[in-house]
Order: C-alpha cells, then structure tokens, then sequence
C-alpha cells in the first residue's frame, strides 16, 4: 500500500508541472519575469516556467479595432461640433508593451482621443468634411510615433462621423443651394454666349449669299406644315419689295 505522504509528493509534482507547462496560440507571446526581472518573450507553442520563480504575462499580437468615442471639437473657425473615430493597432513588441507602459490598450484609447481634439482643432469646418484622407493620415502619423515607445505600431485611422449642430447643418445646405444656384446661372450664360456666337457665324454666312436667306423660310415653311397646322405664317422678305421700293423713288424724284 502506497502511503500517504508518497501520494501528496506525487500531487505536488503534478501541480508544479500544470504550473510550468504553458501553450500560446499563434498570436500569442508570453513575457516572462523571473524573480521580478525581464527575461523576454517566449511562444508561441510550448513553454516551461520554474514554478514560484518565473511568472508569464501574455499579450495578443493580433490587430485591434479600438473605437474613440464621440469628442466635443471646436474647429479653427469656431465651429463646434462632436467626432468619432476607429484606430486600427497592433503589439509588435511584446516586452515593450508590458514594461513601458502599465495598460496599454487604456493608455492608447486616451492618446488617441486627445490627439483627435488637438488636433481636428487645427482645421476648418470646410476642411474637416472635405479632406478626411488627409486629416487621417496625420492622426495615424502622430499617433504611431507616440506610441512606438510602448512597441506598439498604429496601422490606420479612420474619422467616423461628424456631427453638425443643426443651424450648422440648415446653414450647409443654403451655401450648398447657393452654390447650385450660382453655377446653374453661370452654365446657362455661358450657353447663350455659346448661342450667340454661333448665331453670329451663321447670319455672316447667309449674308453672303441673299439666296440662301429664302432656302432657310422654304425650310422653316416645311417644318412648320409637317405639324399639320391650320395656321400657315409665310414669311415674306423685304428684299422683294426693294424694286418697288426704287421705282417709287425714282418717280418722286422726277417729279
């Protein structure tokens, strides 16, 4: 018979082994302290740790969608309006993110939402709703040099939505009808002007042969009959009474 004291050893020895033995995921990496001190990133697969003396804190190497909650802004014209955005990141530096910094998801969410304020306050209304690509490639440029230290590499940022205060929005859209209005005015003009030439070009042409004056009324008699029409308007030019015209005067003259 086994004693006892035979079977306590034998649970002790167990336990230390489920404490020493770890499996990481493939996009896991564990950081391992000994007595207190780095000792560096392991996994992923199988690890052994000496019980009691090593101790393992695992960090997902796996990107992370984090959203930034909607923040109040004031514009560089004064405009108040809240911004939300979506930062993309992931860890790239397992030690870096456990020893330079105590959480690094929290510390990120708040870098990223003072940074949004900072700086969206240095556009304009205009600029904000219009240049979004730009605005974005700024935000994940200074982010990511921020947070490099804590071996953390900021992949994209995305500004969500922005949301307008409602005289803002009824002001947007008269500038906006505005705006329709002044190039509906302005394609219109340039179309008479347009008009105008080619009308220009053609009464030089028909100037120069008065013949070609009567095929343009036999043209628009045609057109006009082909409506079937009860009312028939002929336009009659003054050249054809020219001769009568001369007569006349050379018989006042006369007399």
């Amino acid at each position: 018979m086994i004693p006892i004291a035979w079977w306590l050893v034998l649970f002790f020895l167990v336990m230390l082994l489920v404490n020493a033995v770890k499996v990481l995921r493939e996009y896991e990496r564990g950081v391992v302290f000994r007595l207190g001190r780095l000792v560096g990133d392991r996994g992923p697969g199988l690890i052994l740790l000496i019980p009691g003396i090593e101790r393992m804190v695992k960090v997902s190497l796996r990107t992370i969608a984090m959203d930034v909650p909607p923040q109040d802004v004031i514009t560089k014209d004064n405009v108040s309006v809240k911004v939300n955005a979506v930062i993309y990141f992931r860890v790239i530096d397992a030690n870096n993110a456990i020893v330079e910094v105590e959480d690094f998801l929290y510390a990120t969410s708040q870098l990223a939402q003072t940074t949004l304020r900072s700086i969206l306050g240095q556009f304009e209304l205009d600029e904000l709703l219009s240049e979004r690509e730009k605005i974005n490639e700024k935000l994940q440029i200074i982010l990511d040099k921020h947070t490099d230290p804590w071996g953390i590499k900021i992949s994209l940022v995305e500004v969500k939505h922005i949301d307008l205060p409602e005289e803002m929005k009824r002001a947007i859209a008269r500038q906006a009808e505005a705006e329709r209005e002044r190039r509906a005015k302005i394609i219109h003009a340039e179309g008479e002007a347009q008009a105008a030439e080619k009308l220009l070009s053609a009464a030089q042409i028909l100037g120069k042969e008065p013949i070609s004056i009567q095929l343009r009324f036999l043209q628009t008699l045609v057109e006009v009959a082909a409506e079937n029409n009860s009312t028939m308007v002929f336009p009659i030019p003054i050249d054809l009474f020219k001769p009568f015209l001369d007569k006349a005067n050379a018989a006042l003259k006369k007399d």
